[in-house]
């Protein structure tokens, strides 16, 4: 019950009727163009993330004194 080979071809040349074939090569050209414009927002955006993160983790201060055994243990023993 699905779309088989004839019925893309089909709708292939009632497209091709429809719009003609400089139509669909401008609606082509158009369609790649939008979708590398949003790859490459979607990468910038992406690394401007990752910079932004490594960052905000080199303006924290780094501990690297041990803790204290006292103050870490929160239960007393008799």
């Amino acid at each position: 019950m699905g779309i088989g080979i004839k019925e893309l071809v089909v709708i292939l040349i009632i497209v091709l009727l429809l719009f003609g074939t400089k139509r669909l090569k401008s609606i082509g050209t158009d369609l790649g163009a939008a979708i590398k414009g949003f790859r490459k927002s979607v990468q910038d955006d992406e690394a401007s993330s990752i910079e932004h993160k490594e960052a905000a983790q080199a303006q924290q201060p780094t501990s690297t004194a041990a803790p204290d055994k006292q103050s870490a243990d929160p239960v007393d023993k008799p």
